[in-house]
């Protein structure tokens, strides 16, 4: 990751809040032939006696998983918003214009499992992104048992123990309080992931010039 000490988070409660936020995460390793697989799945993180684990699910008979059966070790990238920020609005114009990001990623091992503990995960799941509605025709217990038998066969749950966290947010620390306000200010302009990534930079303005 981009070792400047000041762009990385190593709160843990910070990095596992924002996993919860922005769960889609990229997860990636390499098949016995050395080739890298890769896929996008949201994930659920989970502390057990002192230990973390991100929880998901996906399909059978992909090349990533019959990589990531036979090969655990993976890695999972968990993005953030990001976006251009112009030196233009700073107070000091003549430098280069830069990128901000938000990301953590996770190093650890993958296993797989299926059975009840698979029921479980997709019961929790379902009902976790309904927000507790247990009402919601597609949580997992309201879904009909045809539909539950066509799909549970082709997928499996899996879990990640993770081995090491790392999280970089750079969000134009080192820049002067003026500086850091107008570029919240032009990023809440332009909106979307933009106006996400200015967001993040109001919630962490105090602690950062503080």
């Amino acid at each position: 990751m981009y070792n400047v000490p000041s762009y990385k988070e190593d709160n843990v409660d910070e990095l596992l809040s924002f996993i919860n936020h922005y769960p889609l995460a990229f997860i990636t390793g390499l098949d016995e032939k050395g080739n890298f697989v890769g896929t996008h799945i949201p994930l659920i993180v989970e502390q057990r006696e002192g230990e973390l684990y991100l929880i998901g699910h996906m399909m059978k008979k992909t090349d990533h998983y019959d990589a990531l059966s036979k090969n655990s070790k993976i890695l999972v990238v968990f993005n953030g918003p990001n976006g251009y920020v112009s030196a233009s609005w700073g107070t000091n114009k003549s430098k280069g214009s830069t990128w901000n990001y938000m990301t953590v990623h996770v190093n650890g091992r993958i296993s797989f499992f299926e059975g009840d503990q698979l029921i479980n995960l997709m019961r929790d799941f379902t009902l976790l992104h309904e927000n507790g509605d247990a009402s919601s025709p597609t949580i997992y217990d309201n879904l009909s048992e045809s539909y539950k038998q066509r799909l549970m066969p082709h997928i499996s749950g899996f879990e990640i123990k993770v081995e090491k966290i790392e999280g970089v947010f750079k969000l134009s620390q080192g820049v002067d309080e003026e500086t850091f306000s107008n570029i919240i200010r032009k990023l809440e302009e332009k909106k979307g992931l933009d106006g996400l990534l200015g967001e993040e930079m109001k919630k962490r303005k105090e602690k950062i010039f503080s």
